[in-house]
């Protein structure tokens, strides 16, 4: 069996890092890519609703704990042979389900659980290779332990090897095969990368038998204890719940731009390839310190900041203390590693303590809490690190302690009392007094932890002033405060709507504002000759429901809204009056809109207002030439769409411009500069397509409307999108 592979044992030590490592950076780079790819397949048929994204991720994260399972049980039970033609039979199988697509003919079904009808369409679609390939990471090392490399008694360098190529494909995704190429032909080159990885893991298991011949018996070693087990969940526990804590964080207050997602991501599969290694990035002191001083940040910034949001230069200071904070996690986590012989359930271990944060952040915690607590509790958690190695506690210890903190919570009691004060450089401030004393506590850890922890906690019992409703959904957290006589509905920085409280219109009907300002450009269409005489109304996105107020008598009014809560708001009259004066008896369809309408094939709008694009978040399945089709089909003969697209970060414009050319239509755009003077003016704009410019004509202002071309770029549709090309 050995002259299989027509090497020396010397030459397959040299050989066997080399192919090893390609094979492990292989598989973790396809494992990444087919995240984002087949979840972008699947867009189309089930919508853009974060509850999908949420299941999407549930899949991907329990299949990985069950490849990581069946790994071990292969490792501890099979022989080196068995073990890798049961794989290679199952890297066949999933060959079955090459190239990925959605089965033919398949629809979604707007009355079953939309969960469950996603997982299942996951399991059918993807679920052979993703397992496959979760598998990979622990039993590569596994096989590389028994193959007589170098290192082949401490494998674990293999692990950065691995999240390196899931860094490289992570990036890759969104920087080089979304800009060139559709889904379907970066399916096609993934399906050729997991033919190619056959060969790898075929030659990596047969190296490892060749080992494993010449290698003598290795005595039986004895399993983690409880404790161990618990180090172990903890350790990544901590890392994974904090990441998304961090994305929330940021999303809601800078608002959902791709690299909110990708950077956290990006900087957690960072410190995996900078820890798991003989060789670390950093000394353990230095680590040590920024570890200490991160800590005193986040403690700084959810005790104080949850309250007043984070700014562009908080959030890169909160992403460099993220990452030290999950550098020490993983740090001590491959410190804590057992030998080779209880490697697979070490990584089974930790997969699931990546998975409890995950169930965490995305499941647990927007059921209990009502607003963004878990970075609380994670840091919380986190501090427990501190407590590792601490010695006895003394009276003397805790006094001196409890001084200190009286100390640094003066701040909060004052921003608490004075708001306004809190600005960027006093939250710098703060962060450096806290550092300072945490320093002067340096080898005390126990003094250390007592400090910061009133601090986390008293974040919990500070509330935003003036709140008449706080919520959160699995579509985000939802804040309706009251400013004086302005009432606002918000999600972070994101305003939503907002009403006078003491203020009506000439008509006795709420004054709209901000986007909806009768002078803006959606005003400007719907109380248009066309508009006032348009007899059926579809708006996509309910917000506060202040389009309702451009209703006119004898018009039919029907709202689409993803979020439930959202419904609930704007038509609870102790909040907001718009829906409740203006059109009480409109119907709300709730769920994703493009497959809500895609079911109402017996509508036909004259006017299709699509108001979608908040948090300036890029829905793209709402915006592809299939999109555009749909909308026509559900607008009559002489019907408009209507599309808001104000966003901070995209020009969302000229995949509209692209798409309206291809369908043989017409379009304009407003950009409204909004008025400066008048704060609940805000800059809009709008973009309004029809079959002819007769359509359009009725409704818009040639002073203050523009022709809308096509750019020459390619036109977006469910295959291929290219958000990177749109950024302003």
């Amino acid at each position: 069996m050995t002259d299989q592979i027509n090497t020396t044992p010397r030459q397959s030590a040299r050989i066997a890092p080399i192919l090893f490592t390609m094979t492990i950076f292989l598989s973790a780079a396809l494992l990444f890519f087919v995240q984002p790819l087949f979840t972008k397949i699947t867009l189309p048929f089930v919508g853009g609703a974060p509850a999908v994204w949420t299941t999407a991720m549930l899949f991907f994260q329990t299949v990985l704990i069950l490849g990581y399972v069946y790994a071990h049980l292969s490792t501890r039970y099979l022989p080196v042979m068995a073990q890798i033609a049961l794989h290679l039979v199952l890297w066949a199988i999933a060959l079955a389900f090459l190239p990925l697509s959605i089965e033919a003919g398949w629809q979604f079904d707007p009355a079953s659980d939309v969960a469950l009808q996603t997982l299942t369409l996951f399991a059918l679609g993807v679920g052979m290779p993703f397992a496959v390939l979760s598998a990979n990471a622990p039993l590569i090392q596994s096989w590389y332990a028994k193959s007589g490399g170098p290192s082949a008694d401490d494998p674990y360098f293999l692990y950065g090897a691995s999240n390196f190529g899931s860094l490289v494909a992570l990036l890759a995704f969104p920087l080089a095969a979304e800009p060139l190429l559709g889904a379907q032909q970066i399916g096609i080159g993934w399906a050729g990368g997991f033919v190619i990885l056959g060969g790898f893991l075929a030659l990596s298991g047969l190296m490892a038998r060749q080992g494993s011949v010449q290698a003598a018996p290795v005595a039986p070693v004895a399993g983690p204890s409880l404790r161990q087990y618990g180090w172990w969940l903890l350790l990544a526990f901590v890392p994974s719940s904090l990441m998304l804590a961090v994305t929330s964080k940021i999303s809601t207050d800078l608002g959902s731009f791709p690299l909110v997602w990708v950077l956290p991501l990006s900087l957690y599969l960072l410190t995996f390839v900078l820890t798991f290694t003989n060789r670390p990035f950093l000394a353990n002191r230095f680590l040590d310190l920024l570890f200490l001083i991160s800590l005193a940040f986040f403690a700084s910034i959810f005790g104080l900041r949850e309250l007043a949001g984070v700014t562009l230069l908080l959030t890169m200071l909160l992403l460099a203390a993220f990452f030290f904070i999950a550098m020490k996690a993983h740090r001590t986590l491959y410190e804590a590693r057992p030998d080779q012989g209880n490697l697979t359930l070490f990584y089974v271990t930790m997969s699931v303590g990546g998975a409890l944060g995950g169930l965490f952040n995305s499941l647990l915690a927007p059921v209990v809490f009502a607003d963004l607590q878990e970075g609380r509790l994670t840091i919380f958690v986190a501090l427990l690190l501190l407590l590792a190695g601490a010695r006895q506690v003394s009276v003397n210890t805790v006094s001196k302690a409890i001084v200190a903190a009286v100390i640094v919570l003066i701040p909060i009691l004052t921003t608490s009392v004075f708001p306004g004060i809190f600005d960027d450089y006093f939250a710098l401030a703060h962060v450096a007094v806290l550092g300072l004393v945490l320093y002067l506590m340096r080898g005390n850890r126990v003094q250390q932890f007592i400090v910061l922890v009133p601090l986390l906690a008293l974040g919990f019992l500070l509330q935003p002033q003036a709140v008449a409703f706080k919520d959160r959904s699995f579509f985000g957290s939802h804040l309706v405060q009251d400013f004086d006589d302005l009432r606002v509905y918000k999600n972070g920085t994101t305003i939503h709507g907002a009403q006078r409280l003491n203020e009506t219109g000439p008509d006795g009907r709420p004054a709209q504002l901000f986007y909806y300002h009768p002078d803006g450009p959606l005003a400007q269409v719907m109380t248009s000759p066309n508009g006032i005489a348009a007899r059926s109304i579809g708006i996509v996105g309910l917000g506060v429901g202040a389009m309702a107020c451009y209703a006119e008598p004898g018009q039919a009014w029907e709202f689409y809204e993803i979020d439930a809560m959202v419904d609930r708001v704007a038509r609870d009259p102790a909040l907001f009056t718009f829906l409740s004066t203006c059109t009480p008896d409109a119907p709300t369809h709730i769920g994703d809109a493009r497959i809500v309408l895609e079911q109402q094939d017996d509508r036909a709008f004259d006017v299709l207002v699509i108001d979608a694009y908040s948090s300036d978040a890029v829905p793209v399945h709402l915006t592809t030439s299939e999109a555009i089709a749909l909308y026509r089909d559900r607008t009559t003969e002489t019907g408009v769409i209507v599309l808001h697209i104000s966003n901070r970060y995209f020009d969302i414009s000229r995949p509209l411009g692209r798409s309206a050319a291809a369908l043989g239509m017409v379009a304009m755009v407003r950009n409204d500069p909004g008025d400066p003077d008048e704060l609940t003016h805000s800059p809009s704009n709008v973009v309004i397509m029809g079959r002819s410019m007769d359509d359009l004509a009725g409704f818009t202002d040639p002073q203050r409307w523009e022709l809308l071309t096509d750019d020459g770029g390619r036109v977006w549709t469910d295959d291929y999108a290219n958000l990177l090309s749109i950024l302003k």
